[in-house]
């Protein structure tokens, strides 16, 4: 089938779904018994873009001073506000009655939480770093103390940083290689423009001179005497890297590098051997890494290996060589090939685990006298080891379905390999594994203080048939016993874009759903990377549709194993997930009672024909490029959930946003919410919360966190005719 012709084929599907029959409304949810909601004004736009023309009649709500809004949300204007409060009073009005169940779920995941829990102590040389939290706190202290053992020195107390602060989050935090000093990155909006601090660990003191407009991206030099970072333009992406002397100021500051290319993502970080300052350039199609010698910080880095349009690799240092994870030679799934120090460029790689078509390589870590590898195959993770004589064993485990995660560690000159290992019925279990003896010590089990059985649930591994043949895997999770014949509600999840796969993971919030007799689903749909980079490749671009029927497919495939019903099925996804709700609400409005969809990238066309903003010119290798290339417009004009809005018998919707969202921005859920509603014929409530003093992951305390969970929850019980009754 063609291009055209399959668009064709799936705008067909979205126009016939219209005509399918929805449940009746439940009374709870009938127009009579709702308050008005608001009724923002229309002022149509017309874009006229290659030839195509659109109009947009709410394109008023974005700010023309977004940015400024990003850094601070005061500026907005007052209609702008006003009407995205108008929807957080609707949203509260008609979500009212939920408002003791909130309260109890609330309750019953901040009673999973231990409150005075800490992190696994990972070591460093004389110390043991980790975090804890004290009792009722919403932020961690970052401490240490002698490995031998000893009093806590507290580094960093998150929670005094944050009070008397609407948002408060630290992205990213760590010591320096000589252990003297402790840097941190927070942002204080939401919009994620970080300032980075240092301290003195000798007097205690903040040193001057914070550094300005980062994305949170930091290193020390491996000589503890230069501090390296991201800058992020106005625009919000990331554009140079700089370095200073740790004890240095602003006027210090000096430009290592600048990338050209504006759709390139950066970093800077440190090889694991230390032997090495690298500095990542890239996007999702080609990347390239730059050198700075450990022992010449100062010096101009150096590529690797040139960029070269469709190459993918990044880099280890293990000792004298370099580890290359690399999709060159046409090595889809990627392949590891090694070269020597002094001449590192691709005339030198030899391959060192061949491409495998099926099993993803996801990543590499270095220690003195081992390789470790992660790798997936048929959405589930593996460890293997490497010994420096080329011997191989991994670490196998014993449920069908299961989550496993590399801990980078701070040691390299060690035997031992910390992993992350849990399940849909299992907590995390943090795990130190001896590669010598091949040995496991557990070092850290999560807690569950109101108590958690594992026996009495259950979890399996289906696969669901799309419309074209392909099998797609869905991880259920539910209690053991429950009946398969529809009676249950199901909570089914999905995200399918950027690579990013589901995990079989634990999680304290969906067993408040299951504890209820809900059965709780992932569906590892087209455009993740559960079945390797090519599930990837098929659920992007042009093959974008594909995400859409596999959810669709999942649900369906769900309903007649009995795992559920139309009339009692939520969905969720946030961020690209959104776009996988908006999709899925477009093409198939009767297979859900509710939609919640969190800061959802639902304005698709708009916000890709944009290049003022952050993230649409590193984005064009996902979706296309629709100002320039035609078919990419009408790929995406295709699919839009904002687009694709026609009179049709909606669910229920829940939106979520961020005032200080630099990744999806605030007027996507907004405009989508207002097109969506007056095009709704089920009579049925879209709703809109937007967070107005948060950015794009909301919350930034451990427990309101959990309140914004309870929030769409609450709205799933309510959605499918859910009381107040506890599990």
């Amino acid at each position: 089938m063609s291009r055209r012709a399959w668009l064709t084929g799936a705008a067909a599907l979205a126009l016939s779904a219209s005509a399918r029959a929805q449940p009746g409304t439940p009374r709870h949810m009938a127009s009579d018994t709702l308050p008005r909601p608001p009724s923002p004004r229309r002022e149509a736009r017309t874009v006229v873009q290659l030839g195509r023309t659109r109009t947009d009649e709410y394109a008023w709500m974005k700010a023309e001073d977004w940015q400024k809004v990003l850094r601070d949300p005061s500026v907005l204007k007052p209609e702008i506000r006003g009407y995205l409060e108008a929807e957080n009073a609707y949203m509260r009005a008609v979500l009212a009655p939920t408002e003791g169940l909130q309260d109890t779920l609330f309750r019953e995941m901040k009673g999973r939480i231990r409150e005075d829990d800490a992190s696994a102590p990972e070591p460093d040389g004389p110390f043991v770093y980790f975090t804890r939290y004290a009792t009722g706190a919403q932020h961690p202290a970052h401490v240490r103390r002698q490995r031998s053992g000893g009093t806590e020195e507290v580094l960093l107390d998150e929670e005094a940083e944050a009070t008397g602060k609407a948002f408060f989050s630290v992205g990213a935090a760590g010591h320096s290689p000589d252990h003297r000093l402790f840097a941190w990155a927070a942002d204080e909006q939401g919009s994620e423009v970080y300032r980075i601090f240092i301290r003195d660990l000798a007097t205690g003191k903040v040193l001057p001179s914070p550094v300005e407009s980062s994305t949170g991206d930091f290193t020390f030099s491996p000589d503890s005497a230069w501090l390296f970072w991201t800058w992020r333009d106005d625009n919000g992406r990331p554009a140079r890297i700089y370095r200073r002397p740790v004890r240095g100021t602003a006027a210090d500051d000096v430009l290592v590098y600048t990338e050209a290319d504006e759709g390139f993502f950066i970093g800077v970080h440190r090889s694991a051997s230390d032997r090495f300052i690298l500095i990542s350039c890239g996007n999702q199609e080609t990347s390239e890494v730059l050198l700075i010698p450990a022992d010449r910080p100062t010096a101009t880095p150096v590529p690797l290996e040139a960029r070269r349009d469709s190459v993918l690799y990044d880099v280890e240092h293990w000792n004298d060589r370099f580890i290359i994870r690399t999709n060159a030679d046409g090595a889809v799934d990627f392949k590891l090939v090694s070269a020597p120090e002094a001449s590192p460029g691709r005339a030198s790689w030899k391959d060192l685990i061949a491409h495998r078509p099926g099993v993803l390589i996801e990543g590499t870590l270095a220690f003195r006298r081992w390789l470790v590898r992660l790798e997936k195959a048929d959405a589930l993770n593996r460890i293997v080891i490497r010994g420096e004589d080329g011997a191989e064993h991994a670490i196998a485990f014993d449920e069908p379905a299961f989550a496993l995660d590399l801990d980078t560690g701070l040691e390299y000159d060690t035997d031992v390999l910390r992993f992350v290992y849990n399940s849909m019925t299992s907590p995390r279990s943090w795990v130190d594994y001896d590669m010598a003896k091949r040995t496991r010590t557990v070092v850290k089990t999560q807690e569950i203080p109101s108590g958690h059985d594992p026996s009495r649930y259950e979890t399996r591994r289906l696969d669901a048939r799309a419309a074209d043949g392909t099998e797609v895997p869905v991880f259920v999770l539910m209690r053991k016993g429950q009946k398969l014949d529809g009676s249950a509600p199901l909570f089914l999840y999905g995200y399918g874009s950027y690579g990013i796969s589901q995990e079989a993971s634990f999680s304290i919030r969906a067993l408040s759903l299951v504890d209820r007799g809900w059965i709780w689903a992932r569906a590892c749909v087209r455009g993740g990377s559960e079945k390797g980079r090519g599930w990837f490749l098929e659920g992007r671009r042009e093959r974008k549709m594909n995400s859409f029927i596999d959810f669709i497919a999942c649900a369906e495939h769900l309903q007649r194993q009995g795992y559920g019903r139309p009339a009692t099925t939520v969905a969720c996804g946030g961020s690209a997930g959104g776009l996988l709700m908006g999709g899925v609400a477009n093409l198939r409005p009767d297979l859900f009672s509710g939609i919640i969809a969190a800061v959802p990238f639902v304005d698709v066309l708009n916000t890709m024909s944009d290049a003022s903003l952050p993230l649409t010119p590193p984005e064009w290798p996902e979706w296309g490029n629709p100002l320039t290339d035609p078919e990419a417009y009408d790929q995406i004009a295709a699919y839009s959930p904002y687009d694709n809005i026609a009179p049709r018998p909606y669910p229920a919707i829940l939106a979520t946003g961020g005032l200080s969202d630099p990744r999806v921005t605030y007027w996507e859920p907004a405009k989508w919410v207002a097109r969506l509603r007056p095009a709704s014929t089920s009579g049925r409530p879209i709703l809109l919360r937007m967070n107005m003093e948060a950015g794009h992951a909301g919350a930034a305390g451990r427990f309101d966190d959990l309140k914004e969970t309870a929030l769409e929850y609450a709205f799933a019980l309510w959605a499918v005719g859910g009381d107040a009754a506890g599990p």
